[in-house]
């Protein structure tokens, strides 16, 4: 098996091909694309950050199982100012209108009362449609920007450019050990 670690751009969407949008899969090169690798999850078109890309199926299951509660880490920009009041609302589980988030964590970074809007970083085990707009959304507010900076052990180094990848190293697959797949 392979796996990759991609700063995903915005723009490009997570699927392993589309007749209209250029995928994760046109970032790689063609020894990397012959692996037939395809991502972990899914990003919005306009969210960007860290995707793993695998051919190891098992892996991939187990990181998406709602079962394994696998914590996914988001920076947002949002137009709005995000408080306490949001924070025991992500604390309780978001009520949206097809059902109700798992509990989340919602950390506000900083906020600038001038421009009217925060920097937030957003913990969440699930990962529906939309999930993390959507339950900004619920407080009244709106993400401008989204960026995943983890998922499960993996964290996108600073040094990734967008629309960069490379190999996982060997400490990264150590840690995906935890979910008892065999990755060789």
């Amino acid at each position: 098996f392979v796996y990759y670690l991609l700063n995903k751009p915005q723009g490009v969407i997570s699927a392993t091909e589309d007749a209209r949008h250029k995928t994760v899969l046109d970032l790689l090169d063609d020894t990397a694309r012959h692996k037939q690798v395809f991502p972990v999850g899914r990003l919005d078109i306009d969210t960007h950050g860290l995707l793993l890309l695998t051919n190891n199926g098992d892996l991939a299951h187990a990181m998406l199982s709602p079962k394994k509660h696998v914590d996914k880490i988001y920076q947002a920009k949002v137009d709005g100012i995000m408080d306490q009041e949001d924070i025991l609302a992500f604390e309780k589980g978001i009520e949206l209108k097809d059902h109700t988030c798992q509990p989340a964590k919602l950390e506000i970074v900083s906020v600038d009362r001038d421009a009217g809007t925060s920097l937030v970083q957003i913990t969440i085990a699930e990962g529906k449609f939309h999930q993390v707009k959507r339950m900004v959304a619920a407080c009244g507010k709106e993400v401008t920007e989204l960026q995943r900076l983890s998922m499960g052990p993996l964290y996108l180094p600073n040094d990734l450019e967008l629309g960069a990848w490379r190999r996982l190293t060997e400490e990264e697959l150590e840690a995906l050990a935890v979910f008892g797949i065999p990755l060789a």
